[in-house]
């Protein structure tokens, strides 16, 4: 029997599904590259009936939905689909799935990774080993005690739960800010406070950790009077969305010392270009959007791709299926 056709950047591609993952899909699928599709359209449009996206590639527009005439599924590699217009592909009746609970360990382990590492001055201390010409640290590689620190976490979901297990083994005090409050008993297991206000925990916490997804109501959440509110030794951590972040706004508060630093997994565009004048200051980690970068993670995010298209492509309900 023939197997089910799909589109997907090719694998290994810098944008596409690593090569060592290919053959979790080919054993279901025939892949047809996006290479492959632009010289050969009318050979593969019939057949294809589902695109897997990795790193928001293939894009998905009217014009590819309108190609695709019997596309049943799209299927997202990681949680965020704010780079998809799901209602217009519904409108095609063509469903969308992600990858939820799969990347929560992975993001969570990052954004602890991140705090500890800007707290704790690794990069200087690693540059410091490289190019020392004294025995002795100098000054500016004095970081600050994480254990004890009040922690801000704003987006308590699951990632932001995660987090937060991770920061109270660590003697961490937790306030975090969330659309709803989390059970009693949530926030006891974890020794959390609810703050209604996010200003509330921005004025009192150490570190304050971004842990929403990108949607209208949270780009560029934080602007400068955000960041105004918070400590002038404080730490902006973001594991979410680079536009969740006023960037402009962010370099002046760190070249003016309005706050302490700032460690990003994310950024706006990513990677930033190389002059970016965040990529010049000291008090600064960016690293390339690699919160779910771990082989583990990868691999389960490839065979939950596979599992969402199958039910799709069998008549049934996909366990991951979005909503518009």
């Amino acid at each position: 029997m023939e197997k089910p056709y799909i589109l997907a950047t090719a694998p290994g591609h810098a944008d596409g599904i690593h090569k060592r993952f290919e053959t979790i899909v080919e054993k279901h699928f025939t892949l047809v590259s996006t290479g492959e599709f632009t010289k050969s359209r009318e050979r593969f449009a019939d057949k294809i009936q589902a695109v897997f996206m990795w790193n928001a590639l293939p894009e998905i527009d009217r014009d590819l939905l309108r190609s695709l005439p019997n596309l049943k599924v799209v299927v997202n590699g990681g949680v965020g689909v704010d780079h998809l217009d799901i209602p217009l592909i519904n409108s095609f009746g063509v469903k969308v799935t992600n990858t939820p609970h799969i990347v929560d360990n992975a993001t969570a382990d990052l954004g602890m990774a991140l705090m500890l590492a800007s707290a704790r001055k690794l990069i200087e201390g690693y540059r410091f080993s490289l190019y020392h010409e004294t025995k002795h640290l100098p000054e500016v590689a004095l970081g600050i005690d994480v254990s004890g620190a009040t922690l801000g976490i704003i987006g308590m979901g699951r990632i932001g739960y995660k987090v937060a297990q991770r920061a109270h083994g660590f003697e961490m005090k937790i306030l975090y800010h969330n659309r709803s409050r989390r059970k009693v008993e949530e926030e006891r297991a974890v020794e959390a406070h609810y703050c209604e206000k996010m200003d509330e925990l921005l004025q009192k916490s150490d570190f304050v950790m971004l842990v929403v997804n990108l949607s209208p109501q949270t780009h560029k959440l934080i602007g400068a009077r955000e960041l105004s509110l918070m400590k002038p030794t404080s730490t902006l951590i973001n594991i979410s969305r680079g536009l969740v972040v006023d960037q402009d706004a962010l370099v002046d508060a760190l070249q003016k010392g309005v706050i302490g630093a700032a460690a990003l997994d994310v950024t706006y565009p990513e990677p930033l270009p190389r002059d970016h004048p965040l990529l010049g200051l000291e008090n600064v980690i960016v690293l390339p959007h690699m919160g779910t970068h771990t082989f583990e993670t990868t691999q389960k995010m490839v065979e939950r791709m596979v599992t969402n298209a199958l039910a799709v492509l069998s008549g049934n309900s996909a366990p991951d299926e979005m909503q518009s």
